[in-house]
């Protein structure tokens, strides 16, 4: 009996490090630049030094993604719950006028930014991006506390907002 209580615990140790939540951004995705709405260039790292001081929900997202326009409800109601909170929106856009149509269509409410080279490219490539939309949560002192959620994870993401009030 022992060893089987062993060996549970064993396993769910070994789960809960495989599923651990990455506590920074590496340098190559803090240096690539994304688009800001005046299609000037800012790098990741300079967006997040923007919130610093602030919790942030990133939401990156696609006009295109029907699992991102499903989510948008949600994400509302979470933002709406939430008013200290800012939220950051990354898109996987293929064209600049596409993305500036999502924004206006959704009504979306929040700092705006765009990935000129989509999902595969290299800053989805530097935030192991692999589905859309995806949330990232990030702390006042810029941790990144929640690094991996989707759509379905809505009710993880406010436990881990209402943690950090």
């Amino acid at each position: 009996m022992k060893q089987l209580a062993i060996v549970i615990i064993t396993a769910i140790m070994t789960l809960s490090c495989s599923n651990a939540q990455n506590k920074q951004f590496s340098k190559e995705a803090l240096s690539k630049n994304l688009i800001k709405e005046d299609k000037s260039n800012i790098t990741f790292s300079e967006i997040l030094k923007k919130h610093n001081g602030k919790v942030t929900v990133i939401e990156v997202w696609a006009s295109w993604c029907s699992d991102c326009v499903k989510a948008m409800p949600k994400l509302k109601e979470l933002q709406s719950n939430n008013p200290e909170v800012d939220f950051v929106f990354i898109s996987m856009d293929k064209d600049f006028e596409k993305w500036q149509s999502g924004i206006q269509k959704h009504e979306l409410k929040g700092d705006q930014y765009w990935a000129t080279d989509g999902m595969k490219g290299a800053f989805g490539k530097s935030i192991d991006l692999d589905w859309i939309p995806r949330y990232i949560v990030v702390d006042k002192d810029q941790n990144v506390v929640l690094y991996r959620a989707i759509e379905t994870d809505f009710e993880t993401i406010q436990t881990t907002l209402k943690n950090l009030k």
